[in-house]
């Protein structure tokens, strides 16, 4: 199980490897959302995503003769790119497992990072039966994309950037509004703040429909989607909370929030134009819930995760086109 010593463990090994991400604001944003709203870019992390600080942490942690046979990954894209850079960079070979409806953008960068791409239909095949069976066959260490213990000790460095973050901008009591699939990045960041900065409050932000952790955290038991599709929030969208994330959650998160599609869109083109950064709807809805669900949300400040930026081209003129500023 992960722990704190884990996370500083694995701050260690990503020190000068993985960006010091921002944190940002704007008043504009401030006046939309009532109160003062910090934005953690880590949108500007290698690879576009948080995912580096996982994956980095995993890879880095292998034995030598185990990196040497290869590692595997599932997503939809930006573990994937966390994981193909930090196989290269450690001389690892690298499979990684993606659905085929994935934004084209990351599936042509998770190959250009020297990765083998294999494609899966969400619908009708199981992307953990398909990593199970090539690990065995290839012989290759699988790095799971938020229940693996190391996943969650690397993003936990989130966390700790953010203490210190917050303590600069003199915020000691916080929500920290985190973008929520399984679970990997705010279970890190909640057990990283547990010892850090006990004011501050981590939250999952989810598209509606998809759910699964506010659920899960309202009923006290691990409940799951009904469907592995049908919203543009791609990063985030997952079966259900992570058996090792859950409890996790269960014990340092505060309640859920959802958001919408078209809630994403707008936070999208507002950070693009408030903040002059690039976020993908999934990597917006943190921000979205500050922004558009501020009665939900306690304190005067509130600070939000944008946890990746790996968007295609026709999606993010599709934000701007609805929701910028001229509209």
């Amino acid at each position: 199980m992960t722990d704190i010593a884990m996370i500083r463990a694995a701050a260690g090994r990503l020190d000068g490897h993985a960006r010091r991400t921002p944190l940002l604001s704007s008043p504009f944003l401030d006046e939309i959302a009532g109160r003062r709203v910090f934005v953690k870019a880590e949108c500007l992390q290698h690879t576009g995503s948080f995912k580096f600080r996982g994956a980095w942490s995993a890879v880095s942690a292998m034995e030598d003769d185990e990196r040497t046979k290869g590692v595997i990954a599932f997503s939809s894209g930006n573990h994937a790119q966390g994981v193909a850079l930090a196989a290269r960079e450690h001389g690892a070979p690298a499979v990684i497992i993606m659905p085929e409806d994935a934004p084209r953008m990351k599936i042509e960068n998770t190959r250009a990072l020297g990765a083998e791409v294999v494609l899966y239909d969400r619908a009708t095949e199981d992307r953990d039966e398909i990593g199970d069976r090539l690990s065995k066959e290839r012989g290759l260490t699988l790095i799971k994309p938020f229940d693996e213990p190391l996943v969650v000790a690397g993003q936990g460095t989130t966390g700790l950037e953010i203490a210190e973050q917050a303590k600069a901008e003199g915020i000691d009591n916080a929500d920290v509004i985190v973008c929520c699939g399984g679970g990997g990045l705010i279970s890190g960041i909640a057990l990283a703040l547990d010892d850090t900065a006990p004011g501050l409050r981590a939250r999952p932000a989810e598209p509606e429909g998809f759910d699964d952790v506010r659920r899960s955290l309202a009923s006290g038991g691990i409940e799951r989607n009904n469907s592995a599709f049908g919203s543009i929030c791609d990063a985030i969208l997952t079966p259900a909370p992570g058996k090792i994330t859950f409890p996790i959650m269960q014990r340092l998160c505060g309640p859920g929030l959802v958001v919408t599609d078209d809630e994403c869109l707008k936070a999208m083109a507002l950070a693009f134009a408030r903040l002059k950064i690039v976020l993908e709807p999934g990597g917006a809805a943190a921000l979205a819930a500050a922004l558009f669900h501020p009665d939900e949300i306690e304190g005067e400040s509130v600070i939000c995760v944008a946890t990746g930026g790996n968007v295609d081209t026709k999606m993010f003129l599709s934000a701007l086109t609805k929701f910028g500023p001229s509209q």
